[in-house]
């Protein structure tokens, strides 16, 4: 198994509206492609010194071929669609392999 994270630091004056579409919008088209079995969103409980609010979202996959399925089929246009936030996030993105799991 393979966890695809994204760690977003989002300006506070657009805060609701992102989470919103996150939620409603970003994740579940996210898990639509099915290339994902679950997400996780979490908000990182660290104050950061650029300010904003930071969260980290964590989809699992079965696996770095079909996560580079993702990559190669769904991640330019999923990616595009944060657009309307420009300026006013940042994001970084890891690969985990999850070497076991109690």
């Amino acid at each position: 198994m393979h966890i695809y994270n994204v760690t977003i630091n989002i300006d506070e004056t657009i805060h609701d509206e992102w989470l919103h579409w996150m939620k409603k919008e970003h994740i579940p088209d996210m898990l639509s492609t099915g290339k994902f079995t679950k997400a996780l969103m979490s908000k990182v409980l660290v104050d950061e010194e650029m300010g904003g609010l930071t969260y980290s979202i964590q989809y699992t996959t079965k696996s770095k071929e079909i996560l580079q399925k993702y990559y190669d089929e769904d991640a330019n246009r999923l990616r595009a669609t944060s657009e309307r936030f420009a300026g006013k996030f940042v994001a970084f993105r890891t690969e985990l392999e999850i070497v076991s799991e109690y």
